[in-house]
């Protein structure tokens, strides 16, 4: 029932990954911006999972948000029995990273490399807030959305509203 009413909340798609001598990557919906002045970043990531070992033992990650059409992108490292390792990248398009060597996503809303800042108590997650050292946005794509479970995006005739 929790999950649920988490899930009641639309939120963007993300793919978090980490390089170094064995890179990994997964989907994730938690991520938020924390600061401008230092500019900051979190994700919050289950303690069983991979992903956490990866963040703790490696100073840097990346950041994909993903765009509409990218939700092939978003399966692929939400699957628990894909290939690990570097080979998981090999179905996706990526680039290293400019400053870390990351792999960052092609194709997606924006990206950014992050060095690992902090990391607190989150319950059975741990939110790892990371100092981002490089950005790149695209301004000419929808974003991928998760609302009650299921992927969505926006509407090209949604319309906005104005306060």
């Amino acid at each position: 029932m929790l999950r649920r009413a988490f899930g009641s909340f639309a939120t963007g798609v993300t793919v978090v990954t980490t390089g170094g001598p064995v890179p990994h990557a997964m989907t994730a919906n938690s991520f938020t911006s924390v600061s401008l002045e230092p500019p900051l970043v979190l994700i919050c990531v289950d303690r069983g999972a991979l992903m956490h070992e990866h963040l703790t033992s490696n100073g840097y990650f990346g950041v994909s948000v993903l765009a509409s059409h990218q939700e092939g992108v978003a399966m692929h490292f939400a699957n628990r029995w894909r290939t690990l390792g570097a080979a998981q990248f090999d179905e996706v398009d990526w680039t290293p990273g400019r400053t870390t060597g990351v792999p960052m996503l092609d194709g997606t809303l924006a990206s950014f490399e992050c060095e690992l800042w902090r990391t607190y108590d989150g319950g059975d997650h741990t939110i790892f807030i990371g100092r981002i050292v490089s950005l790149h946005q695209q301004t000419d794509r929808d974003a991928l959305l998760v609302f009650k479970g299921r992927f969505r995006e926006i509407s090209p005739d949604w319309t906005e509203v104005s306060a």
